[in-house]
């Protein structure tokens, strides 16, 4: 199974990191983190690398949800995103919590991780 869904984008990567965070705030997501890879890279190793962002995104009657089911599963949130450059342009790709939640093993968690995967993927698809 994949881990993750994604969509290739042929735009820049500042539109396209705007038009991800509207399309999240959309489905009820709000961005929690935001982790700029390529800055980390340069500060922590002094290494360039491509334009690279994690957004931490939440969607809180979820991760509500989630949290009374499995007290641990704040390990696994919030759902990360991320926004890179390529060759071929921008790709957005999210993770599929789905795939995740198999490894918790808490049948809670399945309707809830269903419905996360519904608006993430819905996410991804209006792009």
């Amino acid at each position: 199974m994949k881990y993750y869904f994604s969509k290739k984008l042929n735009i820049p990567f500042n539109e396209a990191l705007i038009r991800v965070t509207d399309e999240l705030k959309k489905e009820g997501f709000g961005i929690l983190t935001e982790i700029d890879v390529q800055a980390a890279m340069k500060k922590k190793l002094n290494v360039d690398f491509r334009k690279y962002q994690i957004l931490g995104a939440c969607n809180p009657p979820f991760a509500h949800k989630a949290l009374e089911a499995e007290d641990k599963i704040g390990t696994m949130l919030p759902c990360n995103v991320i926004v890179q450059e390529t060759e071929g342009g921008v790709e957005v790709a999210a993770i599929d919590p789905v795939a995740s939640m198999q490894a918790v093993e808490n049948p809670a968690l399945e309707g809830i991780a269903s419905e996360v995967q519904r608006l993430l993927k819905k996410v991804i698809d209006s792009l």
